[in-house]
């Protein structure tokens, strides 16, 4: 797969993965983990990417004895998952177009 089409789709997997409640590394892997695998290190670095972009924003708060990051979409991280849904519906009708030759 493409690496900036790669890039962009678990973007967006992360941001909906936190669509509905703030959430942490940890926790944001392990709710990924039936779709797809992804490791740490990954993760860490499309987040702070988003933090970058201003579709998430960090919060440290004190669990555990820990201190712990959570994080939180924004209006414009909701407006990106906005966008990948469309986008996908053209991708959609693309893919559509390509498999109608193997009918043939």
């Amino acid at each position: 797969m493409d690496i900036q089409l790669k890039r962009g789709l678990l973007d967006v997997c992360v941001l909906s993965s936190i669509r509905n409640a703030d959430s942490y590394g940890y926790q944001i892997i392990k709710d990924m983990k039936p779709y797809l695998e992804m490791s740490e290190s990954t993760l860490y670095t499309i987040l702070k990417r988003l933090e970058a972009a201003e579709m998430l924003t960090v919060k440290s708060m004190e669990h555990g004895g820990r201190l712990r990051k959570y994080y939180h979409i924004t209006e414009k991280g909701l407006g990106r998952i906005n966008e990948f849904q469309k986008d996908f519906q053209e991708i959609l009708s693309i893919y559509r177009f390509i498999q109608r030759g193997d009918d043939a």
